[in-house]
């Protein structure tokens, strides 16, 4: 500390350097987290143990640790806010509710993480505590997500958290030899070339006796991370090389296709320069520079499309609906386990179309499992009592139910009573209106509404007192099952529709698909379900009548039921057909999951996305399999340069020594013959601050379907690379010019601060463009669009 302030620019950080928030210590809740509580940790009636929980001094990580004593290392366990899905209060979890009238609900919380880390069930002492908890650990994922540039560079030195990771300087003087700083670079991923370490070292060492204390280890970090690839792009547009003045920086943004009026050149320079006598004076140094560029403000993805910015006011099936399958599974369909906490999961990302798989159970009580599996199972009433918590944290727009019907008619009319009173209003239990249905109704009409998709019997809708039967020879997943247990009757699905369910069936209706014969005088509230085969088949054979077809009636796609682990199909293909709810494994990470991820992605992830036009005309000509000419057809030159990549994570965290050799891969998903991948040379060696000044080009024939996706690999000369971060983003939302891709790791969540450095082009008959906008109106210039 300088005068008791903290000192900025303390890039000794990157090892053992942690980010205190700005008045963190004002909030009380936190200060009670950073206090420490003891808490039981709960797995089942049986299994409860105690735990020690302690927010560490970097305001993120949670320290958890076992409260007994013993002779070996006390197990010990952290957590990140940025880990965390949400927090669910009182007994809401499988666990918990088990618990339900023994232990105090109000003392009793949820931390749910994202991906497949298991939820922590925990039991308080006190009421107070488990507020302080639940408020506490709110409000610090609120602060993670909206820190600014200069809050992440108030930073100071604190003693490493417990246990204590290996030291760089063994004999604890504070100062480090070139040995103990060669171990230094280790822990932070990198091998430098050993001339060009020790010039560092000896640039470094002031004092000439081989040693560095903590200024010249903050000088030698400096030097380190140095961008000089950020260097040269400041200085093409510095006029002195030392300063940016607000019209240099203007025509910048200009190159970079972005707003280059004076004002907003300002607003940057009020934002991103910290140097009083520079922003006073309308001025932006290196520093605030590089602040800018590694912003998000400056990202690949453009932030235009963060907020909702599409026309939500077009019928459904207009849009591509974020939809999942299996959704109560947490991992493979055969022997995982069955829970709620996976709808939060899904909800939260957006998802807008959930799946229950509804069985009979005990006491007269619906379950949702997978049926004929080892699967546990999850009562149906606390499934809709969590989908009723979380239906529209993350979107305000409606919430389809798929039911996949297994029930008898008596439980099917308990599911129809826990879907009324659970949901209440927000239940779309009748037609907005009583005019015939031309089109379906739009997501903004729907708006927090939750609808549910199933049979309905059409026939005897005024006979609610009576059972009636309902067609069962659709290719949906629960008649297909149907059709493979005819000769075990009690596996059958029912062959009966409660009217009290049946009349919960509105705009969603589930109907056998018999063909594209008289597709346009088919009512627009009949979908149907196929299977990933079944629609492959329809894209490839008949693939323009199914984009017709698709244009004014939902269709749901499901995974073939041979994927036993919950694999994935690739949705790309599905959507080049226009099919609008293609439903993945949420609970399965991988290149799928990446491509839904970005694919909704735009239109502030509310799970909505509009089709391109041509994908929404019942007498659309668009032929995912044919592609040269006709509607969609804008060739476009994509060329991408792969600048640099910085503080790549370490993969085999097991070896000490070993450091990332990384590649990155640019991939193309769209119609077929826009798919492609290319790569960068490899780097050995270097996590840290790896440089490739590669270019990969690209043709595009139907650029508004493409999706770009961003991977880095560690190499490996033996076997299948690893997988080290990636990003997806729609080529539509995609800036061109000088941008930073913020990295994902496999399960979606954020990488930081591992970044790529890249420069985008997008080109036209040889014509730069610099922005989307101005591509989709030279386009329409043409009549192409």
């Amino acid at each position: 500390h300088d005068e008791g302030r903290p000192r900025r620019n303390t890039l000794t950080v990157c090892v053992f350097c942690v980010c205190v928030f700005p008045g963190v210590l004002d909030d009380e809740d936190v200060r009670a987290m950073m206090h420490g509580s003891n808490m039981v940790k709960v797995r089942s009636q049986k299994w409860q143990k105690s735990r020690s929980l302690r927010l560490l001094e970097d305001g993120v990580t949670v320290w958890c640790e076992s409260t007994k004593s013993s002779r070996k290392a006390k197990a010990q366990q952290t957590f990140s806010v940025t880990e965390v899905e949400c927090v669910r209060e009182g007994c809401q979890s499988e666990a918990l509710r088990r618990l339900s009238g023994s232990v105090p609900e109000n003392q009793c919380f949820t931390v749910v993480f994202r991906g497949a880390r298991k939820s922590l069930d925990l039991l308080c002492p006190c009421e107070e505590e488990a507020r302080h908890w639940v408020r506490g650990i709110r409000t610090l994922k609120e602060r993670v997500a909206n820190m600014t540039q200069k809050e992440k560079l108030d930073q100071y030195p604190l003693p490493p958290p417990p246990p204590t990771p290996p030291r760089a300087d063994e004999n604890d003087d504070g100062k480090m030899s070139y040995d103990e700083v060669k171990r230094l670079l280790q822990m932070i991923n990198i091998d430098l070339n050993e001339q060009y370490a020790r010039s560092l070292f000896k640039k470094a060492d002031r004092s000439c006796d081989g040693r560095l204390d903590h200024v010249e280890i903050e000088e030698f970090c400096r030097e380190l991370m140095r961008r000089p690839e950020l260097d040269a792009v400041y200085r093409h547009y510095s006029g002195n090389g030392c300063v940016l003045s607000t019209a240099e920086l203007r025509d910048f943004l200009g190159d970079q296709g972005e707003d280059a009026s004076l004002i907003h050149a300002q607003s940057l320079i009020r934002t991103y320069e910290l140097n009083d006598w520079a922003q006073n004076n309308q001025f932006m140094t290196q520093n605030g520079f590089t602040m800018y560029m590694l912003s998000q403000e400056n990202d690949v993805f453009n932030p235009d499309h963060a907020r909702v910015h599409q026309d939500m006011t077009r019928p459904l099936a207009h849009y591509f609906i974020s939809s999942s399958h299996n959704t109560y599974l947490t991992k493979d369909q055969v022997t995982s386990a069955s829970s709620a906490e996976p709808y939060i999961r899904a909800l939260n990302q957006g998802c807008r179309c959930v799946e229950l798989d509804c069985w009979d159970g005990d006491k007269g009580e619906p379950v949702i499992y997978h049926g004929h599996t080892l699967t546990s199972k999850v009562p149906f009433k606390e499934v809709i009592e969590t989908i009723a918590q979380y239906a529209f944290k993350a979107s305000p727009y409606p919430l389809i139910l798929s039911l996949e019907n297994h029930c008898t008619v008596e439980q099917q009319t308990v599911m129809a009573r826990h879907l009324r009173t659970i949901l209440g209003k927000r239940l779309l239990t009748k037609p907005l209106n009583d005019q015939t249905l031309k089109d379906l109704p739009s997501p903004e009409e729907l708006r927090g509404r939750i609808l549910v998709k199933g049979k309905k019997d059409v026939h005897h809708l005024n006979q609610l007192g009576k059972t009636s039967s309902f067609d069962t020879s659709s290719d949906d997943e629960a008649s297909s099952n149907n059709k493979k247990d005819k000769k075990d009757p009690t596996k059958a699905v029912s062959s009966k529709l409660s009217p009290e369910l049946s009349e919960l069936v509105v705009y969603c209706r589930s109907v056998p698909f018999r063909g594209f014969q008289h597709s346009t005088q088919k009512p627009p509230d009949e979908m149907s379900s196929f299977n990933e085969n079944d629609a492959l088949k329809h894209i490839k054979d008949t693939g323009k009548l199914f984009v017709r077809h698709n244009s004014r009636q939902l269709s749901r796609i499901y995974p073939s039921g041979q994927r036993l682990q919950s694999s994935n199909y690739d949705p790309q293909d599905m959507w080049n057909g226009g099919c609008s709810m293609v439903a993945l494994n949420f609970q399965t990470p991988g290149e799928q999951m990446d491509l839904n991820q970005g694919r909704f992605l735009p239109n502030s992830r509310c799970g909505y996305i509009l089709k391109p036009s041509f994908l929404c005309s019942p007498s659309s000509n668009f032929n995912p399999e044919i592609t040269g000419g006709g509607p969609g057809h804008i060739p476009t030159q994509l060329t991408i340069r792969i600048i640099s990549a910085q503080q790549l994570p370490k993969i085999n965290t097991d070896k000490p020594n070993s450091i990332v050799d990384p590649q990155v891969l640019v991939e193309i998903h769209g119609v077929a013959i826009d798919k492609s991948r290319d790569k960068t040379h490899r780097i050995d060696n270097n996590g840290f601050n790896p440089r490739w000044d590669s270019t990969l080009s690209f043709q595009l024939q139907v650029p508004e379907l493409a999706l770009v996706r961003f991977v880095v690999e560690d190499h490996d000369h033996k076997a299948k690379n690893d997988f080290v971060g990636q990003y997806t983003l729609p080529f539509t939302s995609l800036r061109t010019g000088y941008r930073h891709v913020h990295l994902l790791k496999a399960d979606g969540s954020s990488l930081s601060p591992s970044t790529l450095f890249i420069h985008v082009k997008v080109s036209r008959k040889g014509v730069p463009i610099k922005t989307v906008s101005e591509r989709m109106l030279l386009a329409k210039s043409e009549g192409k669009a």
